[in-house]
């Protein structure tokens, strides 16, 4: 079963950009759907990203779309959220997310194996 390890969190102001890393190990990266999810304090945990085993097709929630981008690189079993034009909305922790079946809907509980998050906060 695969591990998952964020980096890349931190404090930007609003219009920044970050780049989140969640690298994993195991041999079966490449077997998993991979997803980035969200929660900020008081919130439930939302889906944010998701991107398929090879890598060619991504999901976006509507409101992040055209802001993040989300990629993999399974030679290095790693994928990343590039967050682009932060806002104070967005701050949050991020969490990395393998599923071993594909997903019905982009839901967290449809996710088997998570990282332990990472921190994002946007300052206005």
């Amino acid at each position: 079963q695969v591990q998952l390890v964020e980096s890349g969190g931190g404090l930007v102001q609003a219009g920044g950009s970050l780049r989140l890393s969640c690298a994993g190990s195991g041999r079966t990266f490449s077997s998993y759907i991979m997803g980035w999810f969200r929660q900020a304090p008081g919130k439930e945990r939302e889906f944010v990203a998701a991107v398929s085993r090879s890598g060619e097709v991504t999901e976006y929630a509507a409101s992040v779309k055209g802001r993040f981008i989300i990629s993999r690189d399974n030679a290095k079993n790693t994928v990343h959220l590039q967050v682009n034009s932060l806002k104070p909305e967005d701050t949050a922790v991020y969490y990395c997310a393998a599923a071993t079946r594909d997903p019905p809907t982009s839901g967290p509980r449809w996710y088997d194996i998570w990282g332990q998050g990472t921190q994002v906060t946007v300052s206005s």
